[in-house]
This record gives structure tokens, sequence and C-alpha cells, in this order.
């Protein structure tokens, strides 16, 4: 049972250790990769749930990216997973920002640096779109959803200088609160995933 649970805290490590250094763009760029390797590969946790984990890592203070390991290997395997996580997420950054500043000053002024630094750029994009339309899919769920989603993107659109992202979060909490007491049960637009709760060797 500890050979199961220590496979899976390196598992945990490794998948992180990874996906940090290709994490252009923060922590929302790496959602696809997550999801194919703890969702469709791993079989960890299911699409609901890792939306959920995006969600929740979101609204608290600091970069999504940790946030989300340490959500998300705390969610695998308890503290320790949470631990195992976070330090493959840091470790490659950490290196990598202190290459980077050692060299900057002989890159930064390079043409072909930037030319390539302009499409990472904007395959960022991309994977952040992409990111948003899988999410979609699992948060989406009804009618007052969409028209939340709908308010939220215009809220940050134009009152982007004077309403803070915070603000928004906290509102759409209550607003969730307040639909949830009038919501139909057959006002869904489609049929709730079917969850299982997955059974962990730790937790054996």
């Amino acid at each position: 049972m500890k050979l199961h649970t220590d496979n899976r805290l390196v598992q945990l490590f490794v998948s992180f250790l990874k996906w940090s250094p290709v994490s252009f763009g923060g922590g929302y760029a790496l959602i696809p990769a997550i999801e194919k390797e703890v969702v469709d590969k791993k079989k960890w946790l299911s699409a609901e749930e890792l939306a959920d984990i995006f969600g929740l890592a979101g609204s608290f203070p600091g970069a999504i990216g940790i946030n989300s390991a340490m959500l998300i290997g705390y969610r695998i395997g308890g503290v320790a997973g949470a631990i195992a996580a976070m330090t493959g997420m840091l470790l490659p950054t950490f290196l990598v920002v202190i290459m980077l500043s050692v060299f900057y000053w002989q890159l930064h002024d390079n043409p072909k640096i930037e030319a390539a630094f302009m499409s990472i750029r904007a395959t960022v994009v991309a994977l952040i779109v992409y990111a948003a339309c899988k999410i979609g899919k699992t948060a989406i769920v009804d009618k007052p959803a969409a028209l939340l989603v709908g308010i939220t993107l215009a809220l940050l659109y134009f009152g982007r200088n004077i309403i803070h992202p915070a603000l928004l979060i906290a509102a759409g909490a209550l607003a969730g609160i307040v639909i949830g007491k009038f919501r139909k049960p057959d006002s869904r637009l489609r049929p709730p995933a079917k969850k299982e709760e997955p059974v962990y060797d730790y937790m054996i």
C-alpha cells in the first residue's frame, strides 16, 4: 500500500515537473495538458472535478498554476500529494527564471528571440481559448449559467478599470446561491454527469 502511495506521489511530481517548463501564459495554458494526463490518461479525476478545481484555483490569490497544482495534488494524494505537485511545478520555473536573469541582457535584443516569443504568445492565446471551451462544457450547464457568463464577460471588458475581478468572483458565488434556490429540476440544458467518488490507495 505504501509503495502504491509513493508511486502516485512520484507520478504527481514528474507530471507537474514536465508541464512547468512549457507553462507560457500561465496556468490556463496548461489546462489542456493537465486534463489529458489527469482525466483521460491517469483517470485520477473527472472532467467536472478538474473544472471545479480550476475555478477554485482562479478564485484564490496567487498564480493559478501553483494553486491548481496544490489542489490537484491534495485531491489525489492528500497533503503529501499537494507538496509533490507544488514542488514539481515550482522547481523548473525557478531554475528557468534564474537562467533567464543571467542571460537576459544578451538575449533581449536578439531579433530571433523576439520573433520566437511573439509566436509563443500567439500559441498561448490558442491554448487559453481551448481551455476556456473545455471548461465551458462543464460550467455552462443551463441558461442562467450562460447568462452569468455573458454578464461577467461584459463587466470584465467594459469595466476592467473599475470592477476588481475578486468582486466578480464573489458576485458569481452569490448569484449561484440565489439561482440554485429557484432553479427547476428540468431547467438544465443536459443531465448532469454521473460522478463516482474514486477510491485512492492512500485512503485504504
